[in-house]
């Protein structure tokens, strides 16, 4: 189930619950409205059990499927209070609601996947390369950022000295359950064993991992596992290569998710 298909089905479960409310005598318009809005709500609760997609997605849910029950308990008070015309308070009222509806869903949808790559390309500019606009975090600057940029540039070194050569399969394969296999060749192309290897996947500008799968050996040199990709958008994974638990060996990549 995707965002933009539970936000649609939930605001039409919204208008639907609206509608048959109104043919139960004696419900109170208010409160036909909050049910309205809160039935599509606790739904879709029960149905992100075991499968969070954040804070940001629920939010937006709860904010969009609350106010389209109020702005239609607000229509209708302005319809029954006025004759002909809709007063333009509401047309306002509808309008703003609508608009929130859009703006929200396509800061999350950016918030998740990034830019759509030709508005990329054309925005943010391109020598031919990708582009990649998925937020990637920030460091404070002072002490704490020169401290990160000394220990990238030393891991940097370390992997030059070390001339192992890796190879990852399966990250670009774009479903949900992803067999994981890396192979690890020294200089001369023997394998390379007594490895920890894992694999961590997080959003980019996350501070904490989502998922760390531990990656086992299954042959010579050769490490596997299966990475099941939580929710849709964009990730970055994370590869740790650790020996005598010093890391010895690290990957970023950027994969997508549908």
């Amino acid at each position: 189930m995707t965002t933009m298909t539970s936000l649609l089905g939930g605001l039409a479960a919204v208008f639907v619950l609206y509608a048959i409310g109104g043919v139960i005598r004696g419900l109170p318009p208010i409160l036909r409205a909050l049910l309205a809005g809160l039935i599509p709500l606790l739904v879709y609760f029960a149905l992100i059990v075991g499968r969070w997609p954040g804070l940001d997605v629920v939010a937006i849910h709860i904010s969009v499927f609350l106010a389209a029950g109020l702005v239609l308990f607000a229509v209708s008070q302005f319809r029954r209070g006025s004759a002909g015309r809709m007063h333009w308070v509401p047309k306002l009222l509808t309008a703003f609601f609508l608009g929130l509806v859009v703006v929200n869903g396509s800061l999350l949808y950016l918030a998740t996947k990034g830019l759509p790559e030709p508005l990329a390309r054309w925005w943010l500019g391109s020598d031919g390369g990708a582009v990649y606009s998925g937020f990637s975090g920030v460091v404070t600057h002072g002490q704490a950022a020169a401290k990160a940029v000394s220990s990238e540039l030393s891991q940097a070194q370390r992997e030059s000295e070390l001339g192992w050569q890796v190879e990852v399969d399966g990250l670009d394969s774009g479903e949900p359950a992803r067999a994981i296999q890396v192979r690890v060749r020294d200089r001369t192309g023997l394998p390379v064993d007594r490895i920890e290897a894992e694999l961590r996947l997080q959003r980019p500008g996350a501070v904490e991992a989502a998922l760390v799968l531990p990656l086992a050996a299954v042959d010579a040199g050769t490490y596997g596992g299966v990475l099941h990709v939580p929710a849709g958008g964009r990730w970055l994974a994370e590869l740790r290569l650790l020996r005598d638990r010093e890391m010895r060996y690290q990957l970023i990549q950027e994969l997508a998710a549908p």
